[in-house]
């Protein structure tokens, strides 16, 4: 969609979800906002506000369904969705410690429940339309499982399936869904990794990128390009074959 007029985003408060937020606030444009934080979810919107953008803030946790699901409603009331971005997620690893049963649970219960909590209301409200756009938030640690990171690299994969079975689902009815799987941002996610990350980038150009592949509606947005060919390779590959290059990988910490 070239230029939505109502856009609903999660994971609103910092990271990839405030740099979309940034670039897509306007004047015309409606933008609902979601985020945990409610400090630097307000920051967000008042900036959003200054670019002339009309904003609705919410903070809360994707986690919770019916909240989601009530206040996704309400947006698509004041003004219908042209555009949802999925975007809230968390990420942890197994450090020197392992992943515990708590750390595994809260990321599959943002990174794949939130996931579900935002996308099927929002189908429910674009399906009786025949239009609107969604985005799933995926990552390129969705191709292939990495010892660092068994559950969230899960989680991606999850929601990156999803997503791809959702676009071949709703095309006919009108929908577009679109899943991102970014590399390495500079964020407050990545801010904790105490290890080289190739390719990183800052999360406004990472913005940028997203906004122009939704805009020509790419069923993937993968990038940056050498890492989505390296970990398409890796997935590729029989397991055995590079399973000690992996194992000595480092690990992404608790």
């Amino acid at each position: 969609m070239l230029n939505p007029k109502h856009i609903l985003l999660t994971g609103a408060s910092s990271g990839i979800g405030a740099a979309l937020a940034a670039i897509y606030a306007a004047p015309g444009v409606r933008l609902s906002l979601h985020g945990r934080n409610e400090r630097r979810l307000d920051e967000v919107a008042e900036q959003a506000q200054q670019k002339g953008a009309l904003v609705n803030a919410k903070s809360g946790d994707v986690g919770y369904a019916e909240a989601l699901g009530a206040w996704i409603a309400d947006c698509d009331r004041a003004q219908p969705l042209d555009l949802l971005i999925a975007n809230a997620g968390i990420s942890a690893g197994t450090g020197r410690q392992g992943e515990s049963d708590a750390q595994a649970r809260a990321i599959f219960s943002v990174n794949v429940n939130g996931v579900l909590h935002t996308v099927q209301p929002a189908i429910a409200l674009m399906r009786p339309r025949g239009r609107g756009q969604i985005a799933i938030m995926s990552s390129l640690a969705g191709f292939r499982g990495f010892p660092g990171a068994p559950t969230y690299s899960a989680s991606k994969a999850a929601v990156r399936v999803y997503g791809e079975a959702l676009r071949d689902e709703l095309a006919p009815r009108g929908i577009a869904v679109n899943v991102i799987c970014p590399g390495f941002i500079k964020t407050p996610m990545t801010d904790v990794n105490h290890f080289p990350m190739p390719f990183i980038m800052d999360a406004e150009r990472a913005a940028h990128i997203i906004r122009r592949g939704l805009a020509h509606n790419r069923a993937r947005i993968a990038f940056p390009w050498i890492m989505y060919a390296a970990v398409r390779l890796a997935a590729a590959l029989p397991q055995d074959w590079i399973a000690g290059p992996v194992s000595r990988l480092p690990k992404k910490g608790n």
